[in-house]
């Protein structure tokens, strides 16, 4: 029987977690999950009722069979985690709450998570370590790259092509592509909450705004 680690005990930690225990809900195993930090006030103390461990307790013969899930948000914090627990040769779970729709031809990597009332419909391809926040979708025909986090509400239609390590913010409406030419948001690009994008996003370029621009630096 899989147990689990997640790994980071901030807010969207603590909100894997009934995911997490959803999962486990017919084992009376209070072990089965635990909370790992980095954060030296954090280790020792008990987090929502899990106990929070540090990464050397994780990677000891007592915990190195659980399955990881990172929590942090940003792309840069979760691939340096993942880096950390490859370097130990842990395994990662993809993890989707008992809400969550996915319909056909739906492939998704290694250390996704899928919040409440989320959604992939048909012939998506998912990356690893994608974070799809509340009531976020990724619509038909869609590619997303590794390490994409999907703040709540972010509605992407379908046909778009999202690369590694891109941010999604609050609300974002990302515009339908053409199956000769999908809407592109580039490498390490930032959609800012409530963006309308309709044209390409460009690699490392933080856009804003109705319908979304560049965001301009004062």
């Amino acid at each position: 029987m899989n147990r689990y680690a997640i790994y980071g005990c901030g807010g969207h930690g603590r909100e894997i977690l009934p995911i997490v225990r959803d999962i486990l809900r017919d084992r009376q195993d209070n072990d089965a999950v635990v909370f790992v930090s980095d954060v030296a006030e954090e280790v020792g103390t008990v987090v929502n009722g899990v106990k929070v461990i540090a990464f050397d307790k994780l990677i000891s013969a007592g915990h190195r069979d659980r399955k990881v899930i990172l929590s942090l948000g940003t792309s840069a914090g979760r691939r340096k985690l993942a880096e950390r627990c490859e370097a130990e040769h842990l395994q990662f779970e993809s993890v989707a709450a008992a809400s969550h729709k996915r319909f056909d031809n739906v492939t998704v990597g290694e250390g996704a998570v899928f919040s409440e009332f989320t959604m992939s419909t048909a012939n998506v391809r998912i990356g690893r370590h994608f974070q799809c926040n509340m009531y976020s979708y990724v619509a038909h025909d869609c590619v997303i790259g590794d390490f994409v986090t999907f703040a709540p509400r972010v509605n992407c239609n379908g046909r778009i092509v999202i690369e590694d390590d891109v941010y999604i913010g609050s609300g974002a409406v990302l515009r339908h592509g053409n199956s000769d030419r999908p809407l592109r948001i580039g490498r390490g690009a930032v959609v800012g909450m409530g963006a309308i994008v309709t044209k390409d996003v460009k690699p490392f370029t933080t856009v804003v705004g109705n319908p979304a621009r560049p965001m301009v630096k004062s």
